[in-house]
């Protein structure tokens, strides 16, 4: 949080403050306690989601779009809103909302026409909010972290190949059992190392090779 961007040393203060995001109302009050127990934010990773609903579209319910849209969506959008102020008085903040590589190859997921979509207008969110925080010291960038070991991939690997679609369910079983997916750690490590970047506006992905001034921070140099 805020004492953290201004040391090199490892340590700091951290708290675990469970939120329903699927709860509107409790999102000023998680930014509120956030700030009560250790300052204003500096540093904004929006990382929770939900992939439901999966399956065809024509059987979609409009209660399980909407709980999509409100957690991966709004949530986000409003979160970012609420903790800006600080970040504008201070001069500083760095914000990173988590997408999908989904976001660019829309089609390749069939029967995630839902998740596609939220990913989608989190990125164009991203990009605007960016341009509107031009030259105000905070950064607004997309992360795809590739496909990594979640509880988000077992769950999909619990559905009914009935009721998401064969094709999409194999997909995700067949990844897990080939060994490819990636630790949440290695996921996250080259986006750590991108926190202390100026640039603004970018779609970053896993995958992606670190630019030099990135290489001479992860290394300390």
């Amino acid at each position: 949080m805020r004492s953290q961007r201004r040391s090199s040393k490892p340590g700091g203060t951290a708290i675990k403050l469970p939120v329903d995001l699927s709860d509107p109302k409790a999102w000023p009050t998680a930014v509120e306690e956030t700030e009560r127990l250790l300052g204003p934010v500096e540093i904004l990773i929006n990382n929770a989601a939900i992939v439901a609903p999966l399956g065809p579209t024509q059987k979609l319910q409009p209660d399980d779009v909407q709980a999509a849209l409100t957690i991966n969506v709004a949530a986000v959008t409003v979160l970012t809103s609420l903790v800006l102020p600080g970040m504008l008085t201070g001069g500083w903040g760095r914000i990173v909302n988590i997408s999908s590589g989904i976001a660019e190859h829309p089609a390749a997921m069939i029967g995630g026409n839902v998740y596609a979509a939220t990913k989608a207008a989190l990125e164009a969110h991203t990009i605007n909010l960016a341009a509107e925080l031009d030259d105000t010291g905070i950064t607004v960038n997309a992360y795809r972290p590739g496909a990594v070991d979640t509880a988000m991939q077992a769950w999909i690997r619990s559905q009914s190949p009935d009721a998401i679609g064969h094709a999409l369910h194999d997909r995700f079983v067949s990844s897990h059992a080939s060994g490819e997916l990636l630790s949440a750690e290695a996921s996250a490590a080259p986006l750590l190392q991108r926190l202390t970047a100026s640039e603004s506006g970018r779609i970053w992905s896993v995958s992606d090779p670190l630019e030099p001034w990135n290489r001479r921070t992860a290394t300390g140099l």
